[in-house]
């Protein structure tokens, strides 16, 4: 069973973990893999953000943040960020995460979510938001430098909730 919740100052340690981990591949997100602990977690845990981080058995496995897209005007929709741990890959830890995160949106009143660098080549998260009802809008060519494909395209995805 997975069961999500905010983050508290006490899960830091298991984010930078989750972070670290995935970024170290270069192949799904814009952080250099050298990124240290401090500008990771401050990132992660930013002021305008909810954090959340998801739990298998007990240890955490997956995190995301829920923030307005942008500032102001545009503040009516949210965009959220999605790490899971590669030893819980296949175990439904993002699309329970995904789920809660458009639960969540909507609890907290924002009107659509949007994603803004999915990277094109990430298969899975591109499958998992189209399943949850995203649709690719745009597309940013060459807008990744993945570390074994080259410049490879990242969407930006849509859904009104």
């Amino acid at each position: 069973m997975i069961v999500i919740r905010e983050a508290t100052a006490h899960d830091r340690g298991a984010v930078w973990e989750i972070f670290h981990a995935v970024v170290a591949g270069g192949d799904t997100y814009v952080f250099d893999p050298a990124t240290p602990r401090d500008e990771a977690i401050a990132y992660w845990f930013q002021a305008d953000a909810r954090t959340y981080v998801a739990e298998h058995d007990g240890r955490v496995v997956g995190t995301y943040f829920l923030k307005p897209n942008r500032p102001g005007l545009g503040g009516h929709v949210a965009n959220a960020a999605f790490m899971v741990s590669p030893s819980a890959r296949g175990l439904g830890v993002g699309r329970a995460m995904g789920e809660h995160a458009l639960d969540e949106a909507r609890r907290l009143g924002y009107r659509a979510m949007q994603f803004n660098f999915v990277v094109s080549t990430n298969t899975a998260a591109v499958r998992l938001w189209e399943r949850l009802g995203f649709a690719v809008v745009g597309t940013l060519p060459g807008a990744f430098r993945h570390s074994s494909l080259g410049f490879v395209d990242a969407y930006v995805m849509f859904r009104t909730l």
